[in-house]
C-alpha cells in the first residue's frame, strides 16, 4: 500500500528565497524522485497546476506541471527545464500563484514556447506549448530565476498587489 507522500511548506511572498536563481540539477541527484513526489502530492493539494522547488524552500532547477484537463491527472516532471524558443506574438492570461495565493493579475507572455527538459529516467524531452500549458511553464520556469509573476505587472500593480498581500497576511497572524 502506497502512503501519501508528506506535504511541503509552500513559501510566502516575500520569502528571500522566492528571489534566488536556483541550482541545476546534478544527472542523476538521488533525491529528485522523492522531491518530485512530495512537490505533486503539495501542488495537487494546494491545489495549483504548477509548482517550482524553491517555492518548496529547495534552490533546484526542478519544476511539476499538471493542467489536469478534464480532470485526469498527467503529472509532468521537469529537471533543468528551459525554454529554448518563444512566439513573438503575446497572450495575456489571468495568473495566480501558490507563493501569493488569492492574488490574481493578467499577464502578457509569448504565446508559443519551446521548453526542454529532463524527465525522471534522465531522458531529453521538448514540448511545444501554448495556451495554458505555455504561460504555465514560463511561470514556473520563472520560479527558477527568483522571478515571480507580479514583476510581469507595472510597478503600480505590483506595489498593491504586494501591499495588500502583506496587510493580509498580518491580520491572519493577529488571528
Amino acid at each position: 500500500m502506497n502512503a501519501e507522500p508528506d506535504l511541503l511548506p509552500i513559501l510566502l511572498v516575500p520569502d528571500p528565497r522566492l528571489r534566488t536563481k536556483a541550482k541545476p540539477v546534478a544527472p542523476g541527484d538521488p533525491r529528485i524522485p522523492a522531491l518530485a513526489e512530495r512537490m505533486l502530492a503539495t501542488m495537487y493539494k494546494a491545489p495549483g497546476i504548477g509548482l517550482a522547488a524553491p517555492q518548496v524552500g529547495e534552490s533546484l532547477r526542478l519544476v511539476v506541471v499538471d493542467l489536469q484537463a478534464e480532470d485526469r491527472r498527467e503529472p509532468m516532471v521537469m529537471v533543468n527545464p528551459e525554454v529554448t524558443g518563444a512566439s513573438r506574438d503575446l497572450a495575456a492570461r489571468e495568473e495566480g500563484c501558490l507563493s501569493l495565493p488569492g492574488h490574481f493579475a493578467e499577464v502578457t507572455r509569448p504565446a508559443v514556447v519551446k521548453v526542454r527538459w529532463t524527465d525522471l529516467s534522465g531522458a531529453r524531452r521538448e514540448v511545444e506549448a501554448d495556451g495554458l500549458l505555455a504561460a504555465c511553464l514560463q511561470h514556473e520556469i520563472d520560479h527558477l530565476d527568483g522571478v515571480l509573476f507580479v514583476d510581469h505587472l507595472s510597478a503600480l500593480k505590483r506595489n498593491m498587489m504586494l501591499r495588500k498581500f502583506a496587510k493580509e497576511q498580518k491580520a491572519k497572524q493577529r488571528d
